[in-house]
């Protein structure tokens, strides 16, 4: 076994690979950008070296840094993570050259499997199913856009290389073609060095289902069974189960066959997922499946399958391969005996359609409980960039039934308290309670479909949130009070007395887009509570911890309020409401500016800008392409109108806020829009 391991990876993954490689003795070397100075991963490892600057190009994606700092520390071994390297055959490849273990599969399986357009010819060869469309050599826009037509609208324009969403669009028809080419293309060329496509049928209700296989140098290849991956966002997997609820043993069955003879295709070696599609509206018990693609390394959502399966470390696993040891399962050993359910939680704002958000996580709280693991890549204090992926965490839940699995999580997630970038905490909350995921009834179309109902079950009301920290000023007031050291002193009086009479003190909010004035009266030991929509009588109390109870007659409401500067964070069942409180002669923020003027949503790089001044422009038009965190966002059009003003050029970086274009109305004046 290894002695010296490095981990050419940052965040979860990283820290991950060092926990069980610290389990089994082995010496962890962690490297570094400088975005990434003092990270978790760097504190946990036993060695740190700084590779580069935060782009990930002159860092993370550095082979020749890596391998610099393997040879200066005296690796034996190299885990590439997930991401980044982790299916880059020339990195593989310059490990064997430079005598250092690559801990994954072989150059070849990689290459293989990495590019969809070969993958999907080699799993036609074993005879397993593929997703009609064209995965030919050529990629002139013509052909491919004849494919498209051939194939009949919509289809999928899909990046050869690489996963996890980036460069794919959906093309409804012809006329949009082109320019979904060009950005699909752009967007797989900066995440993953290689801007090949491919064109798929586009299949309206899929189920995403995946099958972990891990194979071994003596011949041996398994598979741990199957993963629901189907609850996604922007083509990104945001929940993810064991086994996947609702197939039957026939389809389970012949799902992991056909994974095992896909990855022998290729002598897999390592730790792989074969990723299928259902047609969940076409499909028999014991068919209906089609082949998507094999990832060549360790997935994030590997721990729902350790917990189902007996004994399993899917890292050691791969450390013990790597070392040339055989895998310590055959497949009549590895049985499912429970379920499990993992989410992803991301600095990213769900109601700006999950747009991914920057910040310092001023407060960071996980559960500890004894069924819910958590792998999280950063601490309480921590900032997350613009530079990498925005995931905080993943919170994983196991239980003896699939309910009780989503019921541990619910749980688990509601005491979760995060406080500085936007994330999709809520939002998670809100889709393991939704019926339909309870039943099982989901697909890739879930959040589109659901929507609505989604984002308004994720919504802490204000009226609750404006009730505890109406609660909280007024106990924590008093509690100031009491603290003055004459008990005579009229400034011990914290309940709105006067020499005339009671007077209720105000508190005034800023509550999002709104202005809310809390008023507070006390009326013997109990609050009357005057809100923009009612009035209140209110009896609570605050602990040292910020805790906030409010009992209104037959109804209590719990939750945390914590203070930073004027903001009262109010935070209930893992929702959160930031309350601004208002000075007495302090203006409230007024928020952006409207009219034409369009501002970035997020820190960004400006890859594509379509209009100059003076175009004339049609409402819906893109008008600038923004790249950020690997994804790209497309500026548009609100109206109707003519370029006024373009601020920012191709290659620059924005702020978010910043002005990128401005729009006057059209010459005759009229608003745009239908008539």
């Amino acid at each position: 076994m290894f002695r010296r391991l490095l981990i050419a990876n940052r965040g979860e993954i990283a820290c991950r690979v060092i926990r069980t490689a610290r389990d089994m003795g082995i010496r962890t070397i962690a490297v570094y950008s400088d975005a990434d100075t003092g990270a978790r991963h760097v504190d946990m490892a036993d060695e740190a070296y700084r590779i580069g600057p935060a782009l990930v190009a002159d860092s993370y994606l550095s082979v020749e840094r890596i391998l610099a700092v393997a040879r200066e520390s005296g690796a034996e071994a190299i885990h590439p993570g997930y991401g980044f390297l982790s299916e880059n055959a020339e990195f593989a490849e310059a490990c064997t050259v430079a005598g250092i273990v690559f801990v994954g599969p072989s150059p070849s399986a990689i290459r293989a499997m990495g590019s969809k357009i070969e993958a999907k010819t080699l799993a036609q060869e074993a005879g397993v199913p593929v997703v009609p469309g064209y995965n030919g050599l050529s990629q002139g826009r013509g052909d491919l856009k004849a494919a498209a037509d051939e194939i009949g609208y919509p289809v999928m324009i899909k990046a050869s290389a690489g996963g996890g969403g980036r460069g794919m669009r959906m093309v409804r028809e012809a006329s949009l073609f082109d320019d979904a080419l060009d950005s699909a293309s752009r967007e797989a060329k900066a995440a993953f060095g290689d801007g090949r496509v491919l064109i798929e049928k586009f299949i309206a209700r899929p189920r995403h289902i995946e099958v972990q296989v891990f194979g071994d140098t003596h011949g041996n290849i398994v598979h741990l069974f199957d993963r629901d991956c189907s609850v996604q966002r922007r083509h990104q997997k945001i929940v993810e189960e064991a086994p996947a609820p609702g197939l039957s043993e026939a389809l389970r069955k012949a799902m992991g066959e056909a994974a095992i003879e896909v990855a022998r295709r290729v002598d897999y070696v390592g730790a792989g997922t074969v990723e299928f599609i259902v047609d969940r509206d076409a499909v028999p018990d014991d068919g209906g499946f089609y082949f998507l693609e094999m990832n060549t390394r360790l997935q994030v959502e590997h721990p729902v399958t350790e917990m189902v399966t007996t004994a399993v470390d899917l890292v050691e696993w791969q450390l013990l391969v790597a070392a040339g040891e055989p895998l310590p399962f055959q497949q009549k050993g590895i049985r499912l005996y429970q379920h499990a359910v993992e989410v992803r939680i991301y600095a990213e704002d769900y109601r700006r359609d999950f747009l991914p958000s920057t910040g310092r996580l001023d407060h960071l709280v996980f559960p500890g409980h004894r069924l819910v693991r958590i792998d999280t890549g950063v601490r309480e204090g921590d900032t997350v960039t613009r530079h990498y992926d925005p995931m905080i965490a993943k919170i994983i839940s196991e239980g003896r039934t699939r309910s009780q699995a989503i019921a541990n999580l619910q749980r688990s997630l509601m005491e979760i308290e995060i406080i500085g970038p936007a994330t999709n905490l809520p939002f998670l909350i809100a889709v393991l309670g939704h019926p339909s995921f309870q039943d099982g009834d989901v697909d890739t179309t879930f959040v589109h479909l659901h929507r609505a109902e989604l984002m308004a079950a994720s919504e802490l009301p204000g009226t609750d949130a404006q009730i505890l920290a109406g609660v909280y000023e007024a106990l924590v007031d008093r509690d100031c009070a009491g603290q003055e050291p004459d008990p005579y002193s009229p400034w011990r009086r914290r309940d709105g007395w006067r020499g005339f009479g009671r007077a209720p003190v105000l508190h005034q909010f800023r509550d999002g887009e709104n202005d809310a004035t809390v008023s507070v009266e006390w009326d013997g030991d109990a609050l009357l509570l005057g809100l923009p929509d009612d009035t209140y009588r209110v009896s609570g109390k605050v602990t040292d911890g910020g805790t906030v109870q409010a009992i209104l007659g037959r109804r209590t409401i719990k939750g945390r309020v914590i203070e930073r500067g004027l903001e009262r964070h109010v935070l209930i069942d893992g929702r959160a409401r930031c309350l601004v409180l208002r000075g007495p002669d302090a203006p409230f923020a007024q928020g952006e500016a409207s009219g034409g003027k369009l501002t970035a949503p997020l820190p960004a790089a400006v890859v594509r800008v379509h209009v100059e001044a003076g175009a004339t422009v049609a409402r819906g038009a893109p008008l600038m392409v923004l790249e950020a965190m690997k994804m790209e966002h497309v500026i548009t059009a609100p109206s109707d109108g003519v370029v006024a003003v373009v601020h920012f050029a191709v290659g620059q970086q924005v702020d978010e806020g910043a002005e990128l274009v401005v729009l006057d109305a059209p010459a005759d004046g009229s608003t745009g829009g239908a008539e």
